[in-house]
């Protein structure tokens, strides 16, 4: 049967299919074609919205937020439509084929009519789910989780107690669940291993909350702690203490919490701090403690003896520690190696401590040796001494140079968990004649690092994870373990020479000069952290005296009689008393004094016997925002090597500058200066330019100002902060007239930091790329920016100066606040492959495309 079209139907079905087809009222056989196109196109405009939201959530998260349930819902339903597109297209060459009268009409109209209403169905729901995919805002900040994970190393011969404590706390009838034993028998690992075991198995708790309480018991710290968990958003540390407990106990009266509190010395008020009684609504109190009678103190519903390793558990772990090479360094090693973990008596910090130390010896003499050492110290002392200080105690014989064993010491002077600050330290030490005030072209004191390094690496002391401090960029510090803290001071106690005895009274909450102190013995004395107002008391007998510690207290007078008989004092640091506002002029009777820390003081003038202070190799005047130029002081100071006045009010003008030339020995300088002119004559003086380490331009007024990259080369920190400055240049001709332009050293090679704040007049900052080793960048303030770097600027420096290859290549932290004309970062895309942190905040101008930046190299 001919005919236009081939159809298996009876006469009136064929009849009915073809009006259909033509006056359907989709007509989807005749609208096909056009919108098979229009699916392919709109999901392909769907795909992309969903890539470029992606990337946009991605930046969002790197910054530790977390997508919002919307964004992750629209994902999910892109991902199942283009499923059902890719499965609908798989039928399109078969079904175009079946068109014909023009596209009119099918050779198979009933399922064109059906495939054609499904593509026009799906169509719509394409174009409805890409306009559902604008989102202003991606990701917030993630809720705060509820359990913190602790991050610890394998254990052994811990799971019977951690199960054991697991199944006390899940004991409906006990709320209140007390870890006692002897320092470092492992019961803060046992801790973390409960708290981790909650990520596990939540177990119908609403939070828990792991607090560091320390020795010291510091209510504000601990409710702090609490609240950053509670409310991480928001920052607590200036409140009362008294509106944070109500804080607390309104937030944890409706939830099921655990408490995790780890290091008690005695009874903590946890009414005070406004912890809810945990019997009111089924929470759990866990906490670690030294003394069982804080358990009772504490009235634990239960107590568990932490106890030492047994002799298996204690070998397993001693080997672990060693590892497999040196005990196959010779036959006799594994049988000493077994007598060296027994005189660790089963303490885990112990075994660990040697462990380590003895991981490097696969001689069998230095075994030998080191039972020989252990035997002749252990049986010295009874109970804790015996047992745990003359066994750490190994640790710091094996330092073998003495003046490495008096640093290590000098560390335990600090309070207990306080971050020691290390360029602090080492200036602590070269004072004390420890090491010797040789400086690198930075500044830095080699000799004074590499100690740090050995002290780590015998873990008597501990490295704290590097912050990023507003403004003076990267901190690095170190700590000590508490029980090696102890043993320092034991063996500052007990041991060595009479002169070297250590009193260490810091983070005690003292009001006074204690009585009790021998000033007659003691050779080195910190009272730090704690709450002295006053000084009055005369020490006579203290011709021995060499460090005075007095720094974070709440001093405000201290009598001259105070110093009188201070002649040996080397080491005086009274920083971080911020109501101090003189001092007494008998200072000067401290004639052996090499350091003095004066900063974060509110000191109004520095007093003229000062200036007899003629050994004084540093004076640190940092942040003390009250003193006033002082002239004449500082060049009596002929000795001076270290001179920090970096965020003071004692500015460098022209008059200091001829003072400054005077210190013929000045290697490290942090000043504030306020007149360019001032700074192009510093800058002349090779001596004092060198020397510049930390500089802040503060309310300079100039058209142009030039940095010389050749005589400012040890700077490392940079503030320009309330300045109207047209133009900054780079200049990089010494002084000579030499030029360094295929240096690849050319640039400020240590400028790690630098923080831009309210400069007013350039358009850019292309000068920065100088900084090639820059981690820290702050700009705030400043409306005449229009970009970070300027392309043409850039490329010129570039081509002039081959080795600027990857701008902020080292960058770790970009932050960007009020520039209203900040159009740009950069005209080229930035690749930055170290950035961890960038924020954005009021910049107008700013397309939110160019907060995108790539953070690492693309593969």
């Amino acid at each position: 049967m001919g005919g236009i079209c081939s159809l298996n139907l009876s006469c009136d079905q064929a009849l009915n299919q073809v009006c259909g087809c033509f006056f359907g009222g989709e007509n989807y056989i005749h609208m096909m074609k056009a919108n098979l196109e229009a699916l392919e196109k709109t999901m392909q405009e769907l795909k992309e919205r969903r890539d470029d939201l992606l990337r946009r959530v991605s930046i969002e998260e790197d910054k530790g937020l977390e997508r919002l349930s919307q964004v992750e819902g629209w994902f999910s339903r892109v991902k199942g439509i283009e499923s059902q597109v890719k499965d609908l297209l798989k039928d399109k060459s078969m079904e175009t084929r079946r068109l014909c009268m023009l596209g009119y009409c099918s050779k198979k109209c009933t399922s064109s009519y059906k495939y054609g209403k499904k593509v026009c169905k799906k169509l719509k729901e394409v174009k409805e789910l890409l306009s559902k995919g604008v989102f202003e805002v991606v990701a917030e900040i993630a809720p705060v989780p509820k359990v913190g994970m602790q991050h610890i190393q394998t254990t052994v011969g811990l799971d019977f107690m951690v199960e054991k404590a697991w199944n006390s706390i899940m004991n409906g009838e006990r709320k209140t669940l007390g870890l006692y034993g002897m320092g470092g028998v492992g019961k803060t690992t046992l801790l973390a291993r409960i708290n981790n075991k909650f990520v596990e198995a939540v177990n119908g708790f609403d939070i828990v909350i792991w607090v560091v309480v320390s020795k010291d018991l510091q209510i504000g710290s601990i409710q702090n702690q609490i609240l950053g968990r509670l409310h991480p958003d928001k920052e607590w540390e200036g409140e009362r203490e008294e509106k944070k407990a109500s804080s607390i106990y309104n937030i944890l009266k409706k939830k099921k919490f655990v408490l995790l509190l780890d290091d008690l010395w005695s009874e903590v008020d946890l009414n005070k701090i406004g912890v809810p009684p945990p019997r009111d609504n089924g929470s759990k109190i866990v906490f670690t403690t030294r003394s069982r009678e804080v358990c009772k103190d504490m009235k634990a519903d239960d107590e568990m003896k932490v106890e030492c390793l047994s002799a298996e558990d204690a070998w397993e772990l001693f080997q672990n520690t060693v590892g497999e090479a040196p005990l196959r360094g010779h036959q006799d090693i594994p049988a000493l190696a077994r007598r060296v973990a027994e005189k660790c008596c089963g303490l885990p910090l112990a075994l660990n401590v040697i462990g380590k130390a003895m991981a490097s010896k696969d001689d069998v003499h230095e075994w030998r040796h080191a039972i020989d050492l252990l035997n002749t110290c252990s049986h010295e002392f009874p109970g804790m001494e015996e047992k745990i200080l003359s066994i750490l105690k190994f640790s710091y014989d094996g330092l073998g140079e003495e003046n490495v064993k008096s640093c290590f010491l000098y560390c335990s002077l600090f309070p207990e968990d306080f971050e020691i600050d290390k360029e602090e330290l080492i200036e602590y030490w070269i004072g004390e004649g420890f090491i010797n005030g040789n400086r690198d072209e930075d500044g830095s004191n080699n000799q004074g690092h590499a100690i740090i390094g050995s002290l780590v690496r015998a873990h008597l002391l501990v490295e704290v994870e590097m912050k990023m401090v507003h403004m003076v960029g990267i901190k690095e510090k170190v700590k000590m373990h508490d029980v090696i803290r102890e043993m320092a001071l034991w063996i500052g106690s007990n041991f060595g020479k009479e002169e070297e005895r250590l009193c260490a009274k810091s983070g005690t909450q003292l009001r006074c000069i204690p009585n009790d102190i021998n000033w007659k013995v003691v050779r080195r004395i910190s009272l730090m952290s704690n709450q002295i107002k006053e000084i009055s008391c005369c020490p006579s007998e203290c011709s021995n005296l060499s460090t005075v510690l007095l720094r974070n207290n709440k001093l405000k007078a201290i009598s001259g009689e105070f110093f009188q008989f201070m002649r040996a004092l080397v080491v005086l640091d009274l920083s971080g008393n911020f109501d101090l506002r003189r001092l007494p002029n008998e200072i000067s009777s401290l004639s052996s004094l090499q350091y003095l820390n004066l900063s974060s003081t509110r000191i109004r003038s520095l007093p003229v016997g000062l200036k007899g202070l003629g050994k004084l190799i540093s004076l640190d005047l940092e942040g003390t925002s009250s003193l006033k130029n002082t002239y004449g002081i500082v060049s009596g100071l002929l000795n001076l090597q270290v001179l920090k006045l970096y965020g003071s009010a004692f500015y460098i003008d022209a008059a200091l500058v001829e003072e400054l030339e005077l210190l013929e020995h000045l290697k490290i300088l942090t000043a504030t200066v306020k007149d360019a002119l001032v700074l192009e004559s510093i800058q002349g003086v090779d001596q004092l330019a060198s020397s510049i380490r930390y500089l802040c331009l503060r309310d300079v007024s100039a058209e142009v100002v030039i940095l010389n990259t050749v005589a400012l080369g040890g700077l490392q920190r940079l503030e320009i902060e309330d300045c109207y400055i047209s133009e900054i240049k780079m200049d990089w001709e010494s002084k000579e007239g030499e030029e360094f332009l295929c240096s690849s050293s050319l640039g400020f090679k240590h400028l790690s930091a630098a923080n831009i704040h309210n400069l007013e007049g350039p358009k850019d900052l292309s000068w920065l790329l100088f900084a090639q080793n820059l981690r820290y960048l702050k700009v705030f303030g400043s409306s005449s920016i229009e970009e970070i770097i300027n392309n043409e600027k850039g490329m010129s420096i570039s081509d002039l100066h081959p080795h600027i290859s990857v701008p902020f290549g080292k960058l770790e932290s970009l932050e960007l606040y009020y520039l209203d004309q900040l159009e740009r970062i950069s005209s080229n895309p930035l690749v930055l492959p170290n950035l961890k942190s960038f924020y954005v905040s009021n910049c107008p101008k700013l397309p939110k495309a160019a907060t995108e930046l790539p953070r690492r190299e693309q593969e």
